[in-house]
This record gives C-alpha cells, structure tokens and sequence, in this order.
C-alpha cells in the first residue's frame, strides 16, 4: 500500500471524527435538557410537630356503641375482604402475616392465637373492645404505636362499624353488642 492510500484511509477517519464532534456540538446546543433546581420528587408528607412527637390521628367522629345501631354484617363481610390479604376469619384458621381473627372481640391483645405478635401490640395489653376495635381500625400505627400492621386504617366511621359488627359475630358465644347512651 502507498502513502496517498494511507493519506486517503486516515483523512476518511480524521473527517468521520470532525462530523461526529460537530453534530455532537450541535445536538447539545439545540437540544440541551432542563435540569430541575432539585433533583427528584417529592413525596407529600406531614410534618411532626415540634418537639418531636408524633401526630395523632383523628379520634373517631361518633361513639362506637351508636355507630353498630345501623352497622351492616354483610357489608362489613365484603370491607374485611382486604384484611383477608393477612388475616384469615374462619375458626381454627391459619395465621398469615398477621393472625386469625375468629373471636377477637373480647380476647387479650398481643397474645394466643399461635402468632409471634410485635413487642409493641405485646406492651399494649387489656382485651380487644368494640371501642378499642374501632380506635385500631382509624389507624393502627396511631393506636399501637411500633405495631408492625401496614394498614393504614378505615377512614369512614360506618365501613370500620360495619367490619366491628361482622368480627364480632366471628364467635362461638359472641360478645353482646355495646347499647348507645340515650
């Protein structure tokens, strides 16, 4: 091979290079990205008071003993359907992530039922009440705080009545239900 070959092969690669370089240039210049002042999103969060200590949820709206006056089994049946993810409702059923919940009304917090409990749902003692049940249900971290149950609660004051009353019939002898204050 001669020199003007070599000339010819090298200038190919010199301009190839030149072309790349300068569309380069000009993409970046017509092209070039908004970075935002701060990268990332941001997540809606509400903020501690001072001191450090943390908020507490809203207490429920109306007593329970009044709310079961017009709670629904069969409603509070199908709004239980999504603690069925980790709890199961039938007598003798396994426990899941969390634990059976065949007769819970009336029963101790934190112990039995064959399930390794959080220390915190331990520490809490006392048995489950229709008014305990209903405090749980608004928001359990608030109740218990350091309980190891991701639900984030029942909003609505009927839908956690409505799953009250279907748990409470979960028995062999259920608990009477609670006669409101006239």
């Amino acid at each position: 091979m001669d020199s003007f070959e070599i000339n010819k092969i090298l200038g190919a690669i010199l301009g190839t290079c030149i072309v790349l370089l300068v569309t380069s240039f000009t993409a970046g210049a017509i092209f070039a990205p908004v970075m935002p002042e701060k990268p990332g999103f941001e997540i809606a969060v509400k903020e501690a008071p001072e001191g450090g200590a943390k908020e507490a949820a809203a207490p429920p709206s109306e007593p329970i003993e009044k709310l079961l006056q017009t709670a629904s089994v069969e409603k509070g049946a199908a709004t239980a359907k999504v603690c069925g993810a980790c709890h199961t409702f039938e007598k003798g059923g396994p426990n899941r992530i969390g634990p059976n919940l065949y007769g819970i009304v009336g029963d101790k917090k934190g112990e039995g039922r064959g399930f390794n409990f959080s220390a915190a749902m331990k520490a809490k003692g006392g048995t489950w009440t229709f008014d305990d049940l209903n405090q749980f249900l608004t928001s359990p971290k608030t109740f218990v705080p350091g309980t190891a149950m991701t639900f984030a609660g029942l909003p609505r004051d009927s839908q956690r009545a409505d799953v009250i009353d279907y748990l409470h019939t979960l028995a062999d002898t259920p608990v009477p239900l609670p006669t409101a204050a006239k």
